[in-house]
């Protein structure tokens, strides 16, 4: 008996001091950070350098609508800076295929502004990397709440989307102040394209409907490049595309567009002396 007692008394006395001592909660881990790797293979590691005062991105904090969430790029640099932007890169970090577009900034151009709608997949980071004519990469990033915009439904139905495929609008905005023949001014350049991320589903088969959209956009005014977008599965259905660019006086404007399954869409414009 007394070794019984004994026995429970240790185990009482063992409880005792397992109920006493504070089990420390487990580690959090912490959210994973893609982009150190997507620098080094969209970038192959190249140094980023703080891009404040090169160029900005704004997109809303939290999106109304993740398949269609607009967002801008605006060059800063000043006006006496002898550098120009030549490219401008948009990574959304989360995306499944995260470079959204990589923008060519026409030689002549002076494009300083440029405005889109992306997919989102997941709440993150958004990166703008700008290469400069100096050699080096600068970057800066916001962050957006939005969730399943790469797999979101079409807006439109196969049919009508086959039948609005290629068709190209646009439109030109003189800014005040500025002259008829020359001057900055706001354009814009819509296709109608369904852009299938290869994530959406047949609403009536349900089998996953294969990538489909726009991945070269070149833009001129006469024979000079004005803009040059290389495009993925992040920009929305029917492109649309918003820019800020320098007039040369040309006559005509010119845009060509190539899709993943090799149609070329092909439109030109006359520009009249207002520029409308």
């Amino acid at each position: 008996m007394p070794g019984r007692r004994y026995h429970l008394l240790c185990i009482a006395t063992l409880l005792s001091v397992m109920l006493s001592v504070r089990v420390a909660p487990a580690a959090t881990p912490e959210a994973y950070d893609p982009w150190p790797g997507l620098v080094q293979d969209i970038f192959n590691n190249r140094p980023m350098n703080d891009g404040a005062g090169v160029i900005a991105i704004e997109m809303p904090y939290r999106a109304e609508d993740a398949a269609i969430v607009p967002v801008t790029l605006r060059t800063k640099l000043s006006p006496g800076d002898s550098r120009r932007v030549l490219t401008i890169t948009l990574v959304i970090d989360q995306n499944p295929a995260p470079m959204a577009a990589k923008f060519e900034l026409g030689p002549d151009a002076n494009v300083t502004e440029i405005s889109t709608r992306v997919r989102v997949n997941n709440y993150t980071d958004v990166h703008a990397v700008a290469e400069l004519s100096d050699g080096k990469l600068y970057v800066t990033k916001t962050y957006v709440k939005a969730s399943g915009g790469c797999s979101a439904p079409a807006a439109k139905n196969a049919d009508e989307a086959k039948s609005r495929l290629g068709q190209m609008r646009y439109r030109q905005f003189a800014r005040p102040g500025q002259g008829p023949a020359s001057g900055a001014r706001d354009a814009q350049i819509m296709i109608g394209h369904p852009s299938n991320s290869g994530l959406q589903r047949d609403q009536v088969t349900l089998l996953y409907i294969p990538a489909f959209f726009i991945n070269e956009l070149r833009l001129w005014q006469d024979e000079s490049l004005v803009l040059a977008m290389e495009g993925g599965i992040s920009i929305s259905e029917d492109p649309n595309i918003r820019f800020t660019y320098v007039s040369n006086g040309a006559k005509r404007f010119r845009a060509e567009a190539k899709d993943t399954k090799g149609h070329i869409f092909e439109r030109e414009w006359k520009v009249d002396d207002s520029g409308i």
